[in-house]
């Protein structure tokens, strides 16, 4: 089922039944913000923290797909979840109170789609039926741990891109009807290329992205021009530019597009745009996952790049390592 260069192809083609995506205030500036479920009024969501409040906005969104695939949660088998803060602490708190066997992952910015893998395989080995699968990321909790405290009022470069409030999750099944369903996967190698700047996120995640993008055409035979769309994220303005320089031989200028650079529009107070394991996740399972439903799209494929760094790698000068990992999906009417 996998081969040689980390590709996977599912027998049985798990389905996204449903998605739930939950957003701070801010977002309600996105450029996508029709399409998400529910957008908070407050960041810290009346919690004590703003940790606490990322596990708050996990719980809606789980709550959410859960309730739009017309399932009970006592009925899933397995939750699959990841974030940005230290040991995974929003996740594995909403996973306490989920009350689901839990696995915990992370990929940065990544995790939402290794989420989805995991779960696919899951379901593909016949040991679920349903699952929750996503990530997410909060902007106050992540900027006091990777960066500065928002309220020391720190300037950023032009580079820089803005950590996304947002929970994305989905529930997989194995053959929901007139639901998007999952038929190939490219699990993602660690990438390093030489950058040490964590402000400029885009130059160092784009050689990951090229790097499975490449990997997934060759091991399922295929070009950019047989997808709608190729959606990253997140590398923003600066690292999409990037990434089409490095397929600069092909035709993907408008195949290639990424959440972080659309997520905020041209709106140039978040730089070179979003970032954070809830940027790709929100905008994969709320507008990308619309598209596949009303049949704008009918075949895609979802790259979530990750930077793999701490603050504690950074302190010590190493480089920054990321990874990239895809989604191919597809609509087809079941059923």
């Amino acid at each position: 089922m996998v081969n040689a260069f980390g590709t996977i192809q599912f027998k049985e083609m798990p389905s996204i039944a449903s998605t739930g995506v939950v957003v701070g205030p801010v977002e309600k500036e996105s450029f996508f913000a029709d399409s998400f479920d529910e957008i908070l009024e407050l960041e810290n969501e009346k919690e004590e923290s703003y940790e606490q409040a990322n596990s708050r906005f996990i719980e809606k969104a789980c709550t959410i797909a859960v309730q739009q695939g017309r399932e009970q949660m006592e009925n899933i088998d397995v939750f699959i979840g990841g974030d940005l803060i230290n040991q995974l602490s929003p996740t594995n708190f909403a996973a306490r109170k989920l009350a689901i066997p839990f696995l915990g992952v992370f990929s940065a910015c990544a995790s939402s789609m290794e989420s989805l893998i995991l779960g696919s395989l899951l379901l593909e080995s016949g040991n679920a039926k349903s699952i929750l699968a996503g990530a997410s990321s909060h902007h106050p909790a992540t900027e006091r741990q990777f960066r500065y405290p928002i309220e020391y009022g720190a300037q950023k470069p032009g580079s820089a891109q803005w950590t996304v409030t947002a929970a994305g999750f989905a529930l997989l099944q194995k053959h929901a009807k007139n639901a998007p369903i999952i038929t190939h996967a490219t699990i993602g190698r660690v990438v390093d290329g030489g950058q040490k700047n964590p402000l400029h996120m885009g130059a160092a995640m784009a050689p990951a992205a090229r790097d499975t993008i490449e990997r997934h055409l060759k091991n399922t035979n295929s070009s950019m021009a047989d997808y709608d769309v190729i959606m990253t994220g997140d590398l923003g303005k600066i690292g999409l530019n990037i990434l089409k320089e490095m397929f600069q031989d092909e035709d993907s200028g408008v195949i290639l597009q990424d959440a972080g650079a659309q997520f905020y529009g041209e709106n140039s107070f978040f730089n070179s745009g979003a970032s954070g394991a809830g940027c790709s996740a929100a905008v994969f399972f709320s507008y990308m996952y619309d598209q596949l439903k009303n049949g704008v799209f009918s075949r895609v494929l979802l790259v979530a790049t990750g930077a793999l760094l701490s603050p504690l790698t950074f302190q010590q000068g190493e480089t920054i390592p990321c990874i990239a990992h895809a989604i191919e999906c597809r609509m087809e009417k079941r059923g």
